[in-house]
């Protein structure tokens, strides 16, 4: 890869990181798909060569538990949702040029000849390792079959990654109080024989990548502390049915055993999920030909600019283990990582199992158009920050960035274009709107270049809102035509230019503004450089591009949003019991309770960690002193709520480090849903419990 700035003259791939197919998609999950979509039409707009690819994650223990519990194959359940992910995406007007998924016969082989390129080169290896064993179900357990405490933050984790803390990518063997999620009894380790990727090969090699890659911010620097501190081996084998067999030891492929006891070993669904990004490009190539788009430039024999867009969830597998996999394999190495940050509802942390979340169909049944959502969902935060997703803040985006200012100028322009001149009045463009589209147009290619999907969007928001205060400004209806003409000229050019600009972000009614003007083809096949090209001499009249949202709905659309939530609540109270864990035979003494130093405290401040998704770092008046706390609270409170807050603290408890930020002491929650422990009454930061 050239490291160039876009354009440039290698091919491009722009992928996505792989859905797992077990649930519908909601708000949260398109952030990742509409802001991948948006940047690779953004590079073509560039004029650079670009390949949009995804796939559906039809491997590893989420799939196979979730099929066990329904009683259907994972194969069944897989292809099920991989085709409604195929049918949602388009909705959304997110358009792949190739979306598979990983078990197609081109993923398998492909994985298969990674594997054996390892071996070949001696990066393999195979050692006894302690695993998570069920001795009642009879059955090894790997990732979500097994759940406890991460070694390294002391939080809850589930299988192979520590979701609820520090969010490190966990190995076999390494989660502490091992409990069986098939039976709910204590887990217990037995040796077995695993194969390793010796990522100690790539020690000095990534030390370097990282170095160059490019990306997001949070995709750079969270892997540095994984990458200097030394890197454990990647075991690429699991105990499990379902899944790609580990070459040389071939099976039937249907996936309608449930995941047993057997000998036989499947790859790690984190081997073959990222090398269905090679295998949607080489599928791509397949269908429309070599010399269109030649799969192998970018990946493997000549240069390319390859591109991930991921949830930041999985930086650790993008920027530490695949680029791993591909040096390992002969293949070329991503240019850049693109981590996007959550997506918050109302404040608060999405919970489909609450039902609080705004699903896409949901979405769509309301009639909103998919550019509203679109536009709002890739210019509402930056790339790598949360956006807190609510019908209000859409609500002001539509309607005073999309109806006010796009909207308005455009129909304004068009409209007084059309009446008084037919189109486009025959003068010559004026040399300050000239430099002002041309200045955009250099903004434009510089937050792409900088991965900058808000201020590439809001570039032709900005553009159009110079073009109404123009208007207003100029006021052609009070000038004959001879002088409104420049004016009008203007307009038109300003508009066609909006209509290039934002079409990565609002493909659909983009098109529409483009028909509009007259123009041939689709917005889509326009590039940067169609900002300056001469309007068509004739068009008709417009129409309305965007309609505002009234205070009306916005009501009606909270009001079923906490009915669906209190009814999902409701049901849940109905039909499960609590499951508490069950009270420890151990007891300790008065004395060894007296040991722990507990104290109210006060949260004086609270932000979260960087690159971390559960962390936040309080800060704590316990009285004697102010305290620096690191707690797994982001997701489950939001951060303004939690200042003046008083909390219990175990003042005594050692010093740990979390992500590079200090914790000195341990804020005390109750559940799942972090329920802070606080006082009844008045006592002050500082007063003992005792």
């Amino acid at each position: 890869m050239s490291h160039e700035d876009f354009p440039t003259e290698n091919p491009a791939v722009v992928t996505c990181g792989l859905p797992y197919p077990t649930g519908d998609l909601h708000v949260g999950h398109l952030r990742t798909y509409v802001n991948g979509d948006a940047f690779s039409r953004g590079l073509r707009k560039l004029g650079q060569e670009t390949a949009l690819v995804s796939g559906t994650d039809m491997h590893g223990t989420p799939i196979a538990v979730q099929a066990l519990e329904e009683g259907v194959s994972p194969l069944e359940l897989g292809l099920e949702r991989h085709e409604q992910y195929a049918e949602t995406f388009p909705d959304f007007n997110i358009e792949f040029d190739n979306y598979g998924h990983t078990h197609e016969e081109t993923n398998v082989e492909l994985t298969k000849e990674f594997v054996r390129a390892w071996e070949d080169e001696d990066h393999v290896y195979e050692k006894e390792i302690q695993v998570a064993y069920d001795p009642n179900a009879d059955q090894w357990l790997p990732d979500r079959y097994v759940e406890g405490t991460c070694p390294y933050c002391g939080e809850h984790a589930r299988g192979d990654e520590c979701d609820d803390g520090c969010q490190r990518h966990l190995e076999p063997g390494e989660i502490e109080n091992p409990v069986s999620t098939i039976t709910g009894n204590d887990a217990e380790y037995r040796e077995r024989a695993h194969k390793f990727l010796r990522l100690s090969d790539f020690q000095e090699y990534l030390e370097g990548f990282i170095n160059r890659m490019e990306g997001t911010n949070n995709a750079k620097n969270q892997p540095r502390e994984w990458i200097e501190g030394g890197l454990e081996d990647f075991c690429i084998t699991r105990d499990l049915d379902w899944g790609i067999d580990y070459p040389g030891e071939e099976r039937d492929r249907d996936g309608r055993e449930e995941a047993s006891g057997g000998d036989d070993l499947v790859l790690y669904v984190w081997v073959d999920a990222p090398i269905e990004y090679v295998a949607s490009t080489k599928q791509y190539s397949e269908r429309v030909g070599t010399d269109e788009f030649d799969w192998a430039e970018p990946w493997r024999d000549g240069d390319g600019e390859i591109v991930h867009v991921i949830g930041r969830d999985i930086i650790q597998h993008h920027t530490v283990f695949w680029p791993s996999m591909l040096k390992g394999a002969g293949y070329n190495e991503p240019r850049a990582v693109c981590a996007t940050g959550f997506v918050n509802l109302n404040g608060k942390a999405l919970s489909t199992s609450k039902n609080r979340a705004i699903w896409a169909r949901e979405y769509l049944d309301e009639g909103f158009h998919p550019d509203l959502f679109r536009y709002y969902i890739a210019t509402a935060s930056g790339f790598e920050r949360d956006v807190n997703f609510s019908w209000e803040r859409f609500q002001e985006t539509v309607n005073s960035e999309l109806a006010d200012v796009v909207g308005n100028f455009a129909y304004r322009a068009l409209l007084f274009a059309e009446r008084n001149f037919g189109g486009t009045p025959d003068v010559a463009l004026s040399d300050d709107v000239e430099t002002e589209i041309a200045s955009a147009m250099d903004d434009y290619e510089d937050a792409l270049n900088d991965y900058d999907l808000r201020s590439a969007g809001e570039v032709a928001v900005n553009l159009a809102r110079y073009g109404n205060e123009y208007i207003q400004s100029a006021e052609p209806w009070k000038l004959d035509d001879d002088e409104a003409a420049p004016v009008i000229r203007d307009c038109v050019q300003l508009t066609k230019a909006v209509a290039v600009l934002l079409q990565p972000f609002t493909p659909e009614k983009a098109d529409d503004l483009w028909s509009q003007l007259g123009e041939d083809g689709s917005a889509a096949d326009a590039t940067i450089a169609d900002c300056l090209q001469e309007p068509p001499a004739a068009f008709g009249e417009p129409e309305a591009l965007f309609e505002k949202i009234e205070d009306e709905r916005v009501e009606e659309l909270n009001e079923k949003l906490e009915a669906s939530i209190e009814d999902a609540s409701s049901e849940e109270s109905e039909t499960e019991d609590v499951d508490f864990e069950a009270l420890t035979e151990d007891r300790i003494s008065f004395d060894d309770f007296q040991d722990l130093d507990l104290r109210v405290g006060r949260i004086e401040a609270a932000e979260g960690v960087e690159g971390a998704d559960k962390l936040v770092k309080l800060t704590v008046d316990i009285g004697v002193e102010t305290r620096q706390i690191v707690a797994g609270l982001k997701q489950l409170h939001d951060t303004d709520d939690l200042e003046g807050q008083k909390v219990v603290v175990v003042a005594n408890l050692e010093q740990a480090e979390l992500f590079g930020v200090e914790s000195n002491g341990m804020v005390l929650a109750a559940g799942e849903q972090a329920d802070l422990l606080t006082t009844h009454g008045d006592a002050e930061p500082g007063t003992k419990i005792k």
